[in-house]
């Protein structure tokens, strides 16, 4: 009976674990939009779009796309 509830209990914290990933990754990017980089107007959009898909993608729900569409803006901003 503990170890299920143990497994429960894990499963459930791992969850919020990605859905606290998100708002980090997206306050890195903003953070490096601030400081004005050097990009393209193309590479700009990308990054935006990709920020903004992100956070839509957060509020869903949806937080592996989330952290998978903001790695994209975190590439291309050089954001480890």
């Amino acid at each position: 009976m503990k170890r299920t509830l143990a497994a429960i209990a894990t499963l459930a914290f791992a969850g919020s674990a990605f859905a606290f990933h998100c708002p980090k990754d997206m306050k890195a990017i903003d953070e490096a939009l601030a400081k004005n980089p050097k990009l393209s107007e193309a590479q700009m959009s990308e990054v935006k779009k990709a920020r903004a898909d992100g956070e839509a993608l957060h509020k869903a729900g949806k937080h592996q796309e989330s952290v998978d569409t903001l790695a994209k803006a975190m590439k291309i901003l050089a954001i480890k």
